[in-house]
């Protein structure tokens, strides 16, 4: 297999994985292109790489370890509240859905609670389907400190994770009843959609304005999201309803067609828990092009070497 085959096979799941242990797109792609250019110059030293596949994998999830420890030091002093760097996604076959839960906002956000190694292990074994004694490879430790390095990142996780019990067909059918109810001001019919301790999160960087902390609970949401509507129609934005990490979503664009910001839904039984709204410049600039480099709802599970 030729070089550019090579990366062309394994850079979905590269990325994928950098991703979504660093919730930055920009931050992936710098991970995974060392990475590549690390297994580069081993080949071209002649040095043997048994399963390249392993060996990517492997370099991917230290180097996103390494970054992610960096990077918290950032988010300590970043403006406002910090979320993920969203990506547009192509919707998933049913039997997707789980691999579509672990790539929302809200689990995105989830895992910044997890330490950088409880991260890496979690994902690899319960996204990724590694078996723990090659995650505890990749990850330099032994299977049982593996093994309880994943069941804490488990149990912490099972006890906030969201679900998304409605149909892919009902949550698009309530994302567009949301913002329809949204756009027209409409507070009763938002109100309706929303779950009682719903939060409405935003992220500008302190660069675009947004809302400086959560908002919770139904009432206060929908009065934030109907002022909220009124001056994205006051500024000539549209709406274009579309899929964001797996779930609804949409994006915001300006009269000059730049996109503005990206809204994602989390939906659990029928009802809102979640609005994840981020404006922030240097988080706009890829979710319509990871389609391309390998961020899909179906490329959770490790295929066999």
């Amino acid at each position: 297999m030729s070089s550019a085959e090579l990366y062309s096979e394994l850079r979905p799941r590269a990325f994928a994985i950098a991703y979504q242990m660093l919730g930055s797109v920009s931050e992936a792609e710098d991970v995974v292109q060392e990475a590549f250019l690390r297994m580069h110059l081993t080949l071209r030293r002649d040095e043997p790489i048994t399963s390249p596949r392993a060996y990517i994998a492997t370099l991917v999830t230290r180097l996103a370890i390494d970054q992610l420890r960096s990077a918290r030091v950032r988010r300590e002093r970043y403006v406002g509240e910090w979320l993920p760097e969203p990506v547009v996604t192509e919707p998933s076959p049913a039997e997707h859905a789980e691999t579509a839960d672990s790539l929302s906002l809200a689990f995105l956000v989830l895992l910044e609670s997890l330490s950088p190694r409880q991260r890496a292990a979690f994902l690899l074994r319960e996204v990724f389907d590694y078996p723990y004694a090659e995650v505890a490879e990749i990850i330099g430790t032994d299977v049982d400190s593996t093994r309880h390095l994943v069941a804490r990142a488990r149990d912490h996780v099972q006890e906030r994770r969201p679900r998304y019990y409605a149909s892919r067909r009902q949550r698009e059918e309530l994302a567009q009843r949301f913002f329809a109810a949204a756009e027209q001001g409409d507070l009763r019919a938002l109100e309706a959609l929303l779950a009682q301790d719903v939060a409405l999160h935003g992220d500008g960087g302190g660069k675009v304005p947004a809302v400086a902390r959560p908002v919770n609970g139904r009432e206060r949401v929908a009065r934030t999201l109907s002022a909220g509507m009124f001056a994205f129609a006051r500024l000539g934005l549209r709406i274009q309803v579309t899929e964001v990490n797996g779930q609804p979503g949409a994006m915001v664009f300006d009269a000059q067609d730049r996109l503005a910001a990206v809204i994602g839904l989390d939906i659990t039984e029928g009802q809102i828990q979640a609005i994840h709204s981020i404006a922030h410049p240097d988080k706009r600039r890829h979710p319509g092009q990871v389609r391309d480099i390998g961020v899909r709802l179906g490329a959770g599970r490790r295929p066999a070497d």
